[in-house]
């Protein structure tokens, strides 16, 4: 969580913001198909429904009050990876200084899976 301070008081922006404002950011991009997460069961990574996109987000909190954003996505077959990754990590970072004026210091996007048909 970070608490950020103004002339009015403080403010408190939980984890579950973060990964609901990332998930959304993230699937809203080209070439995505969704967040995915390993099942524990059989290891195979899963699509994940809208509701339970922050499964595929992971945020860390730095000391400086900034935060680093790992992503676990699935994307279209045939779309640019590069691109896609491009893409992600610009549309995450301008959302998130956007909606909650944090910094981010990194965001890592990490490709599980590629949908085919």
């Amino acid at each position: 969580m970070i608490r950020q301070n103004n002339e009015n008081g403080s403010v408190n922006v939980s984890t579950s913001v973060y990964t609901d404002i990332v998930g959304n950011a993230a699937t809203n991009c080209f070439g995505v198909k969704g967040m995915a997460a390993r099942s524990v069961t059989d290891g195979v990574y899963h699509l994940l429904r809208k509701e339970s996109l922050a499964k595929g987000v992971r945020v860390h909190f730095h000391e400086d009050d900034t935060i680093s954003i790992d992503l676990h996505i699935m994307v279209d077959n045939g779309v640019n990876l590069g691109a896609v990754g491009t893409s992600i990590i610009s549309e995450v970072r301008y959302v998130v200084t956007k909606c909650t004026g944090t910094q981010v210091r990194a965001v890592n996007v990490y490709i599980d899976s590629m949908m085919i048909g």
